[in-house]
């Protein structure tokens, strides 16, 4: 079989240096980037294609040579390519579904403690020389998590690694999710709008479909209580990005934090750098070195199993 390999964004994962793609073939080929103008020249003759989270669309996929046999998305998320288009060309496509569970999860709930003690603000407080919180009574909210609702809206992998952590921080959880569940070991099972009314903290565990896009957005924002705070580690365009800051503007609910936006990066005039209520952070969840290692050896195990007949972790 063709094991003809193309790495067609490695920098996206590699921005470090220290990622090995060597293992994934005895043939492999790596470009730290590619616009959609090179992508079908430099495919020419391989087997498998490797991207991450890099736009793949039916038109591209369409003229694909018959030579390219699997796409293998290099992360959990794979909204960016055409799965209808793949299968009428007889490729597949996998992902890497778990990789950074645990790490993202870490991430979501930093974030939480973070905002419990509006950690952005004291920060800005420091580097504006204000030492007040030193000098006089803590001059800015600090509060338990304990004993607070946190509403999860997805129970994946990921979800379900932040509930696992939420429970020993002894917090309440709500549970919002495509597949309904029974109640168990002090998790409640809810609908949107139960969880929207009674969450302190939400957390955003879901894939982006067409059906989850803007999941988030000035409706649902306005079920919210207006001491609640969101947290996005998941897809930026679960959220409303534009009916998010007039929310944290005015006031509907407290604060957010985001570890990834509509549009990545965020344009140097987004409203969400400056406001005092938000933590921003540049989705930076799976990005430490060990997740990476990980995705790169789980990647490596999806292309051997497809060519021993036996793909795995198959989306399409």
């Amino acid at each position: 079989m063709n094991k003809k390999t193309v790495v067609l964004n490695a920098a996206k994962m590699n921005y470090d240096g220290n990622l090995d793609f060597s293992i994934l073939s005895d043939d492999v080929t790596v470009y730290d980037d590619t616009t959609p103008e090179q992508l079908l020249e430099r495919i020419q003759s391989a087997g498998v294609v490797v991207t991450k989270e890099m736009p793949v669309s039916g038109d591209l996929i369409r003229q694909f040579p018959d030579s390219v046999k699997i796409i293998c998305e290099a992360g959990t998320g794979y909204n960016n390519i055409d799965l209808a288009a793949a299968r009428e060309k007889g490729i597949i496509v996998c992902n890497v579904p778990s990789y950074s569970s645990e790490r993202v999860a870490h991430t979501a709930i930093m974030m939480i403690l973070n905002l419990s003690s509006t950690m952005q603000t004291q920060m800005k407080m420091l580097a504006k020389g204000d030492h007040s919180n030193f000098t006089k009574h803590l001059q800015v909210p600090h509060v338990e998590v304990n004993g607070k609702t946190l509403g999860i809206i997805g129970a994946g992998n990921i979800g379900r690694a932040v509930i696992k952590i939420a429970k020993a921080l002894d917090m309440d959880i709500l549970v919002y999710t495509r597949t309904p569940r029974e109640d168990s070991d002090g998790i409640r099972y809810v609908d949107l709008d139960t969880l929207l009314a009674n969450s302190d903290y939400i957390s955003l565990h879901c894939p982006l479909t067409p059906q989850t896009r803007h999941i988030i957005n000035k409706e649902t924002l306005s079920k919210m209580k207006p001491s609640a705070f969101l947290v996005n580690t998941s897809r930026g365009a679960l959220v409303d990005e534009p009916a998010l800051i007039e929310a944290l503007q005015n006031g509907v609910i407290a604060g957010a934090a985001l570890d990834v936006q509509e549009t990545e990066p965020p344009a140097d005039d987004n409203p969400l750098y400056t406001l005092d209520n938000v933590i921003l952070t540049p989705h930076m969840g799976w990005k430490g070195l060990e997740t990476r290692q990980r995705l790169v050896s789980i990647l490596d195990g999806n292309i051997k199993a497809f060519f021993a007949g036996n793909p795995r972790n198959v989306v399409s």
